[in-house]
């Protein structure tokens, strides 16, 4: 890309700055939360045994085993634990040490009783969950940062021991707390984060309704009111609670690392975890980790997959990194448990492969008997060893082994998606102009559009440096800083093309309204500027006719799309006019726009499109940017990793019919069979094929 006079680049650091992988662990890992202290010792042996079996290398141990390792407060019995640990380790197989910080004694509550959540309603949560202490609370961390402690002085160096598991999935189920811990804890955030009273007060906003502040000790949680909270009070509360947890993590890491060199992770509901800004933590931990459940309900499921597993990538920076749970078969807690088909297992499991994962693993080793998840998949299940399940873990054990080269590769994308945390919890609140104003909505249609158009996508924020990307597309943006939007602007003036949907670039880091009004910050990069919303009535639609690019105004293409929910009244001031609107609040008004800035173009969106409508828009924005859709059959996906002048060519067939990749290079070999390959290979109905093309 090149430009004339581009505004300073604007870099956010992305990622973890750790580098290494897991000391010792030659090719892809394989395995799942193992937890023996459900079962009597002498099932261990068999554990094992049948862990080799099915090619395990690593398990996670002991998220759950707090009221084991720490039966009364101070007092501790790691033998065990020990002995797990040995009988792995005899057996060649490594060790994911976690800290059971998620689930505190039955005694840490009766000694603490103040330190459980409290919900926003006023209720106090009660024992016998998981994710039930308040994170503010000193004793809670007092208590976490001890056992970890004692686990690290105890396991720190032990060779089986590769990598730290801190936690569980933060955030959920609960995520925010409004405890007593948790409000006094918040009024020092604010103190530090705005410094004065006079500073928060202008940040929130609270001269509107009479809100205003003269002592801190007045400052309170958002807890329900009798209407509408403060919105900017809520988005801070939001940042206060995400960064609450991670200082947890952080906690819990420290002393881990004053007495463990090994890295230390958390797993990551990437995509399914409002509560924490993925950005941010990335940068905490030494590999990126994730958990992922397919939505049993979503025929398409393996689309949504894909999405979480590119946004894990993308959070990682593009390193390599875990899949440290997902399930074998059905889970228990979805309203319909229903489970997985023949052969749907691996190809989960090849799709994270396929877009950045070295690791693969499950929740959980052998099915519970008893508890609130006995009804969840198992590598092993309750059926044992005669089962499809195990002969498909069996199976996909051999074929990760196979691929062991493929590790440390990388995957390539030339479009971003901007993913920003703070943005959704603001767009989250209530009030906005319409109950149909869905950030997710947004983001899964555009992202299955892409995945539709064999496009491999990053997501990216959009304060981070994105000069790598050829096209940029802004879903849902409502919450966008005067910052990100100078970087947004520096990528098209360099050269970039950059989509922006309908019902962005409206409020600041405060939700407060932009200075100039809506798209405010956008609006010259644009070439647009909205004067009003107009979103639809329920069950209301309209259409977009698009106009041809070589026409002069007035003419149109025979292209015309439905479209619903909103409409903006715009104003188009240096931008052309793609499309117009037909029926509605605007009719024959412009709808999309395309604006040439420096060597780039800007586009925007102002209605909403599903991915099916979307595809009529996006070509023309393929086009700018130049990038070309492939042509492959529907539910047929082809993702590459690379490392130098080798690349692995993953074809995944969702579809119930065969398919057929086209056009193999000379010297293209299967790495699972190493049989040589020429000119188009087929793949059938469900399966899935990797290939190299280049040398090792």
């Amino acid at each position: 890309m090149s430009s004339t006079t581009p505004p300073a680049p604007v870099v956010r650091p992305v990622g973890p700055t750790f580098d290494g992988w897991l000391s010792g662990m030659e090719g892809l890992v394989y395995g799942g939360d193992y937890n023996p202290e459900q079962w009597p010792e002498e099932v261990w042996a068999e554990d094992v045994a049948l862990m080799r079996e099915a090619g395990v290398n690593l398990v996670s141990v002991g998220i759950f085993s707090w009221a084991l390792l720490e039966p009364r407060q101070g007092e501790f019995d790691f033998a065990w634990l020990d002995r797990v640990i040995d009988l792995l380790q005899a057996n060649g197989i490594k060790v994911d040490l976690g800290t059971p910080t998620a689930s505190p004694p039955a005694w840490f509550f009766h000694a603490h009783p103040d330190a459980r959540v409290v919900t926003r309603e006023g209720t106090v949560l009660g024992f016998g969950s998981r994710g039930m202490a308040s994170p503010s609370h000193p004793a809670y961390r007092a208590a976490a940062e001890r056992i970890t402690t004692e686990l690290a002085t105890r396991y720190g160096k032990h060779p089986a021991v590769v990598l730290w598991h801190v936690h569980n999935e933060y955030g959920a189920p609960v995520s925010e707390d409004y405890s007593v811990a948790s409000q006094t804890a918040f009024r020092l955030w604010l103190r530090r984060r705005y410094g004065t009273l006079e500073a928060l007060n202008a940040a929130w906003g609270t001269r509107f309704w009479g809100q205003v502040y003269g002592e801190w000790a007045h400052v309170g949680v958002p807890a329900a009111t009798p209407t509408v909270a403060n919105p900017a009070q809520r988005l801070d509360f939001a940042r206060f609670t995400n960064d609450a947890l991670l200082a947890c993590f952080v906690a819990e890491r420290e002393a881990i690392r004053a007495h463990s060199d090994r890295p230390v992770t958390t797993n990551f509901m990437a995509a399914s975890c409002p509560a924490t800004d993925l950005w941010a933590w990335a940068r905490e931990v030494d590999i990126v980790s994730n958990d992922h459940y397919l939505t049993a309900a979503d025929p398409r499921n393996h689309v949504g997959l894909a999405l979480a597993a590119d946004l894990t990538r993308s959070v990682a920076g593009g390193k390599p990194w875990m899949l440290l749970e997902h399930s074998t078969s059905a889970v228990n807690w979805q309203e319909r448990n229903v489970a997985k088909r023949p052969g749907e297992m691996a190809r989960n499991a090849l799709t994270h492969t396929a877009r950045g994962a070295d690791a693969i693993m499950f929740f959980q080793w052998r099915a519970s008997r008893s508890g609130a998840e006995k009804f969840h998949s198992a590598m092993l299940p309750h059926s044992g060893t005669s089962t499809r399940v195990w002969r498909e873990v069996v199976e996909l054990g051999r074929t990760l082994a196979s691929l062991g080269e493929v590790r440390g590769s990388r995957v390539h994308a030339d479009v971003a998606i901007l993913w920003d945390q703070e943005s959704f919890w603001a767009q989250d609140l209530e009030w906005r102009p319409s109950v149909d104003l869905d950030h997710r909505e947004r983001v899964e249609a555009f992202y299955d559009r892409l995945w539709r158009d064999g496009i491999t996508v990053d997501f990216a924020h959009p304060e981070q440096d994105l000069s790598g990307y050829k096209l940029v597309l802004a879903p849902a943006s409502y919450l966008l800083t005067a910052k990100a939007a100078a970087n947004l602007t520096g990528f098209v003036d360099a050269g970039g093309t950059l989509l922006v949907s309908y019902f962005s670039g409206i409020v600041d880091e405060n939700d407060a309204v932009h200075q100039g009004g809506f798209l405010g910050p956008l609006r010259a990069v644009l070439g647009v500027s909205v004067e009003e919303f107009l979103p639809l009535r329920a069950g209301e639609t309209l259409k977009v006719r698009f106009m041809s690019p070589e026409a002069t105004e007035g003419a149109l293409d025979p292209d015309v799309v439905p479209a619903d929910v909103w409409a903006d009244d715009l104003v188009v001031e240096t931008a052309d006019v793609v499309g117009r609107y037909q029926g509605g609040p605007a009719d024959g008004a412009p709808a999309i726009t395309r604006n040439r800035r420096g060597a780039g173009t800007a586009w925007y969106l102002s209605t909403r499109l599903d991915a099916e409508a979307l595809a009529t828009v996006f070509n023309r924005i393929y086009a700018d940017a130049g990038i070309t859709a492939s042509d492959l059959p529907t539910d047929f996906e082809v993702v590459r990793r690379r490392r130098g002048a080798t690349e692995y060519v993953f074809a995944i067939n969702h579809a119930p019919s065969d398919a057929k990749l086209e056009s193999l290079p000379a010297g293209a070999r299967d790495v699972v069979t190493m049989e040589e390959l020429h000119g188009a290979i087929d793949v059938p109905a469900g399966a899935v094929r990797v290939l190299r093309v280049g040398d090792v």
